[in-house]
């Protein structure tokens, strides 16, 4: 199959993001990238596990004293439900519905910025009600390095997005295009699990600590 072929949704291949050669190759070098990601988060994670207890003094604002669970809860749901959108958009990219698939991504993009939104508060709140900055203490830098460097991913991923439904609004579904919209969401998916980690570790068991 050639990538600039014309398609209807009965010609559409079922695996349109795998049909070609070049969308193949999109694949392994998205999971040498995720690779790399994922031994990048996992030190950042180790940082924070080390350094989340390091206060200068007693009067200095620990996890347990900051973290709120109801926000934190409204950014997850944010979150994990872009992530649900993002499935049904490659739904829709499978059965050739390219109108379809750039309304559920839309979905996800404003739900995502949403999330953003949540967490930017959220540091605006600690650092004037609490003064806990990321210069403050050893756990502060832990906190805002890894948190705020997963944010930054979140703000890329929707940058991605974005640019590609923008660039091809007008150009419709093809094989050279079905791949990008594939390895976006992936990339997204891979935010979302990053998340849950970040859930886990630096909230609830903040909390709970």
């Amino acid at each position: 199959m050639h990538a600039d072929e014309k398609f209807t949704e009965a010609t559409w291949p079922s695996s349109p993001e795998r049909a070609t050669l070049e969308g193949k190759n999109k694949f392994v070098g998205f999971w040498l990238f995720l690779g790399g990601e994922t031994v990048l988060f996992a030190t950042l994670f180790a940082t924070y596990l080390a350094l989340k207890d390091k206060v200068p003094n007693e009067s200095m604002p620990h996890a347990k004293d900051l973290f709120q669970m109801d926000l934190v809860i409204v950014a997850t749901l944010l979150l994990l439900t872009s992530s649900l959108t993002s499935v049904y958009a490659m739904y829709h990219m499978k059965n050739y519905n390219f109108k379809g698939m750039q309304a559920w991504l839309l979905v996800t993009v404003l739900l995502g910025a949403a999330f953003l939104g949540v967490e930017i508060y959220e540091f605006n709140h600690y650092v004037h009600e609490f003064h806990f900055t990321f210069a403050g203490s050893a756990f502060g830098s832990a906190f805002y390095t890894l948190v705020g460097f997963h944010g930054g991913h979140v703000a890329f991923g929707l940058c991605w997005i974005t640019t590609l439904m923008v660039r091809n609004a007008k150009r419709g579904l093809s094989l050279y295009n079905a791949p990008k919209f594939y390895v976006a969401s992936l990339y997204w998916h891979f935010i979302d699990v990053v998340w849950v980690f970040i859930f886990t570790v630096v909230y609830l068991m903040g909390m709970v600590g």
